[in-house]
């Protein structure tokens, strides 16, 4: 099992310290920082519990000028350490951590008091109980005091204890089979190329593995893993990783950054979120105000839209759109900070409930606020009917993707919605919200019915032309037509379709002209009337129905024939050619027609295959000879 922990807390209240007593390794990296004594950025350490399992620590900054670096640290982690030194108590920053972390929900947190050596007992009690005081109203009430000195060593046999207790009740970390790696460090190896490290959500990662970098979209492959210093073949979720890129250079890659696998997630500029501000926030938050937004390890400017009101007071929640100045990539369920720009200070955060937003939405929109509420406090059916109602149609992979569900639970959900009737499986296998999916179905079949009231005598109606008017898009098209198709209410006829009931019939007026027309082509089997005669006489769509029905054959832009005479047509000149090339006139005096009549059927035996013609003659195809 691995673990991620973060260390929060005041400047100089001992985090590094306290990570390298535990682990003896020292997470100040830089040189600046042991100089200083003073933690700038990240340092990372580890260390193996009793139990086996492996704890990766990220020490952060306490000093409130390199907040961004601390708020890029904690995301992820599976547990806190929060750190507040004896000798001194609770400080701005410890508060504003502990609202960072509370914010972020992280799922536990050990209350470590440092120093213990500085101070005696009766004030450690009473900075104990002022510690109770300021976790009364924040997710950590129950959390669990250890007293360590780290210079001494003293309770740091207590706090792996603590540690091993508490990690133990950590749930542990989904898999959704869609890995995603924000990068919280980038640097480069002689040797090796671009590396970067961060702690792995929602799936695993191989060595090999064709990857991207996100939000610029650069490809990439894994040529190793690392976790905790030794090579892994498979990196799993939770765990520190630090992963070897081929393909990008070290200054195309960024903290804030995502890796991923290809074609599992898309940056947005505009996402819905659920917010809350701070009961101690420095102001509310209002409509069209600029923050910025930490989530992940990225940092986005943000104008934020509230949905419900025009301002969000301290200690109000409420749904809200952010429009951000640069893409990010994030997933529902995401947790993030918001900061007020300048002079900086935590105002609140919340957590993502839709990462792909399809529209801009309008404030006092009672259809999106509906929505968002759904998607932040519904149940797993919810989201997946939510998901499905976002797109025209959704497979399972999509919907587990907007859901924020694994495929298995978005399977169970989308099969109860199924037998519920609220989703429709189509014809194509994607889903479909029933509402929907009734509105496109009754739009097709009225537009069929409506063409088949215009033209009774037609057999169907051509595909593209139903498509526009129904006002479907091709993809919409096929998968409502197949549809319809497997429960029996229309049919495709080639390149037409047509509702099941309909069967073209002609009334008695015109079926007596078809009966005229026809003793015509009777009365002159090798000569009949033209195409031209046939319009006239019958119409338009008397013709096509004709036509449709095989009543009449057509083989020029002038000639028709019944069918009958055409084959007999077509015989008397095929055995003709047996015995020899014959010319036009021939054929002419063979069928006692006119040339008109014999060219044009001479011309479909050409287009058929069926003769050739050389100069005025026409001879039988033959195959030919291979070499």
């Amino acid at each position: 099992m691995i673990r991620v922990v973060g260390t929060a807390g005041h400047i100089d209240h001992g985090k590094s310290s306290l990570v390298q007593a535990l682990t003896g390794m020292n997470p100040d990296r830089l040189r600046e920082e042991q100089e200083r004594q003073m933690t700038i950025d990240l340092g990372f350490a580890w260390m193996q519990l009793p139990d086996g399992t492996s704890i990766g620590f990220v020490d952060v900054p306490g000093h409130r000028d390199f907040i961004e670096n601390m708020l890029a640290g904690v995301t992820g982690i599976d547990a806190a350490l929060l750190v507040v030194a004896a000798d001194e108590g609770i400080m701005p920053q410890t508060r504003e951590h502990l609202a960072i972390l509370d914010l972020l929900q992280v799922e536990r947190a050990l209350i470590v008091l440092t120093k213990i050596d500085l101070v005696d007992a009766e004030w450690l009690g009473l900075v104990e109980d002022d510690l109770r005081k300021a976790l009364r109203t924040t997710r950590f009430a129950t959390s669990a005091f250890v007293h360590v000195s780290s210079l001494t060593g003293e309770g740091l046999d207590d706090l792996t204890l603590a540690l091993v207790e508490l990690l133990a009740a950590v749930p542990a970390r989904p898999d959704h089979g869609r890995p995603r790696l924000p990068i919280d460090r980038v640097f480069t190896m002689s040797g090796f190329g671009t590396v970067v490290t961060g702690t792995l959500a929602d799936g695993r990662l191989a060595g090999g593995d064709e990857v991207v970098v996100l939000p610029a979209g650069r490809k990439a492959r894994l040529r190793g893993l690392q976790t905790h210093r030794q090579r892994v073949d498979e990196a799993v979720p939770g765990s520190r990783v630090a992963a070897n890129l081929s393909g990008v250079d070290v200054g195309d890659v960024h903290r804030g950054d995502v890796v991923a696998k290809v074609g599992t997630y898309h940056p947005s500029r505009r996402i819905d979120v659920q917010v809350r501000v701070l009961e101690d926030a420095v102001a509310a938050i209002d409509h069209q105000d600029s923050v910025k937004l930490y989530v992940g390890s990225a940092e986005r400017m943000a104008r934020v839209r509230l949905l419900e009101k025009p301002s969000l007071a301290r200690g109000e929640s409420g749904m809200a759109q952010l429009e951000l100045d640069e893409p990010v990539v994030v997933d529902r369920g995401d947790r993030f900070i918001l900061r007020r720009p300048t002079p900086g200070a935590t105002l609140g955060g919340g957590v993502v409930l839709d990462p792909l937003p399809q529209r801009r939405h309008r404030r006092r929109d009672p259809a999106a606020v509906v929505r968002l509420r759904a998607l932040d406090q519904g149940s797993q059916a919810d989201l997946v009917l939510e998901a499905a109602r976002q797109r025209n149609r959704s497979t399972i992979p999509e919907i587990a993707r907007a859901s924020g569900l694994d495929e298995g639970m978005a399977v169970a959900a989308a099969e109860g919605l199924v037998r519920e009737g609220r989703l429709v499986v189509l014809g194509s296998g994607g889903l479909m919200e029933r509402d929907r999916w009734m509105g496109l179905r009754a739009r097709l079949l009225e537009a069929l019915a409506v063409f088949h009231a215009e033209h009774p005598l037609r057999s169907g109606m051509p595909r593209e032309e139903l498509r526009s008017r129904a006002g479907l898009d091709s993809g919409d098209y096929g998968a409502v037509v197949s549809h319809l198709v497997i429960e029996g209410s229309v049919r495709e006829l080639g390149a037409k379709v047509t509702l099941s009931s309909h069967v073209p019939q002609p009334g008695e007026p015109e079926k007596k002209k078809l009966a005229g027309l026809l003793e015509r082509f009777a009365a002159s089997p090798s000569s009949p009337p033209t195409l031209a005669d046939c319009r006239e006489t019958l119409g338009g769509e008397l013709l096509a129905h004709a036509l449709e029905q095989g009543l009449l054959v057509q083989i020029s832009d002038e000639v028709v024939f019944r069918p009958s005479d055409y084959r007999d047509m077509v015989q008397a000149v095929v055995k003709r050619l047996e015995q020899g090339p014959a010319t036009v006139a021939q054929i002419r005096d063979l069928l006692g027609s006119s040339r008109r009549y014999v060219l044009a059927v001479l011309e479909q035996l050409d287009r058929e295959g069926v003769t050739l013609r050389e100069g005025d003659e026409r001879h039988l195809a033959q195959p030919r000879s291979k070499p």
